[in-house]
């Protein structure tokens, strides 16, 4: 008996699981059967949207802005010769962007997208090539400007980058990574003054968060109107990739060298041919002066602009610490009525002039305030 007590464990345990596994569920209504939602319907029910839903407006804008600009967008791509230790003169390629400017085939992009290239290309947005010949470069500024013979160019429009605020929409167009014709959006994050890789000084240089990466370097920054308010021209970020900090040069500034790029390949940077310091609160009220703020004319270049239209330095020496200095000139505090308070503000106003520009300069003489028309001159070393 106890021989048989394993077998006929053993036969119960089969049975039950026959009867759970098997002849239980064989048995049960056709509706709980679990082969009833594995089998293969007649026919797929899914839900679909409903058949053109209209887009919002700010989707209708963002297509709209693509849409004006892409055919004016280009991708730069620049051949150069570089030294290897190993195989000696080796080529190089670098790509960038750009867009057209005019029917004639200018194309405005970064100094820095073709700088000591030997072959340029441009590639525009129906993929055809043509091969591009470089009209003017501006290195200060990270400017240049080339051109190609294409029929049924589409210029860009040129907007006002004055008076830009912090969070107003922007659109950035170019070919990052190489993919052409893309498309990011953001907002204007902030306008300060940034200093480039190769040590080239943007004044008021856009921040923007739109995903500026390599390869959008010449392209566009647009308003919401679709109309070109700055060139995008670098990142900041650790890992060379888009880290939401990017910055453009203000289309103002190219548009004021423009006419100098495209006639003379050079700019004619303008200057005052003056001398100066800035003026603080603490040394207006130790001096004497007027007012707290401006440029005190300490020298003036013989012959310069400033000698011609009769500003005056001063000619009473002085020490300013262990700087000697000249006290008693003209102390410059606007020109075409935009306050100047240091040398920045001198900077920027000159990048938004070209020489021959004739401009307003408001000073104060012995405590007495008069406005001096001064035509600009070519700048040297002087501003």
């Amino acid at each position: 008996m106890k021989v048989m007590r394993p077998f006929i464990f053993a036969l119960a345990l089969a049975g039950a699981f026959f009867y759970f596994t098997t002849w239980r569920s064989n048995s049960q209504p056709e509706g709980l059967h679990p082969s009833s939602w594995l089998s293969h319907p007649a026919q797929v029910e899914i839900t679909e949207a409903a058949p053109n839903e209209a887009l919002d407006s700010e989707e209708q804008n963002n297509i709209s802005v693509y849409k004006k600009n892409i055919p004016s967008v280009v991708n730069v791509t620049s051949r150069a010769m570089a030294f290897d230790f190993f195989y000696g003169l080796v080529p190089q390629e670098g790509q960038g962007s750009g867009f057209v400017i005019d029917k004639d085939g200018h194309i405005l992009t970064n100094y820095h997208v073709i700088a000591d290239a030997r072959q340029v290309e441009v590639t525009l947005h129906n993929r055809k090539k043509y091969k591009a010949t470089v009209i003017g470069t501006d290195p200060p500024h990270d400017l240049a400007v080339i051109q190609i013979k294409a029929p049924d160019l589409i210029p860009a429009v040129l907007g006002d980058s004055r008076n830009l605020q912090v969070g107003q929409k922007v659109y950035a167009i170019g070919n990052p990574f190489g993919l052409a014709g893309t498309m990011t959006r953001g907002i204007v994050s902030s306008i300060r003054p940034v200093r480039e890789p190769n040590g080239a000084m943007i004044d008021e240089a856009i921040q923007t968060d739109a995903a500026i990466n390599p390869g959008n370097s010449g392209g566009p920054l647009m308003n919401w109107h679709g109309e070109v308010i700055g060139i995008n021209t670098m990142i900041l970020s650790s890992v060379g990739q888009n880290a939401g900090i990017g910055f453009a040069i203000p289309i103002n500034t190219a548009k004021a060298v423009l006419n100098d790029l495209m006639t003379l390949g050079r700019v004619r940077r303008p200057a005052l041919g003056v001398v100066t310091i800035p003026i603080s609160p603490e040394l207006a009220d130790e001096i004497g002066l007027p007012v707290d703020y401006g440029l005190l004319i300490t020298h003036v270049n013989p012959g310069s602009s400033a000698d011609q239209a009769g500003l005056r330095a001063g000619t009473e020496r002085a020490y300013l610490g262990n700087m000697a200095i000249t006290l008693g000139g003209d102390l410059i505090v606007a020109i075409d009525d935009q306050k100047v308070e240091d040398e920045q503000d001198l900077s920027q106003m000159m990048n938004n002039h070209r020489a021959g520009d004739t401009v307003k300069i408001t000073i104060y003489r012995n405590k007495k305030k008069i406005d001096v028309s001064v035509t600009l001159g070519e700048a040297r070393q002087q501003v």
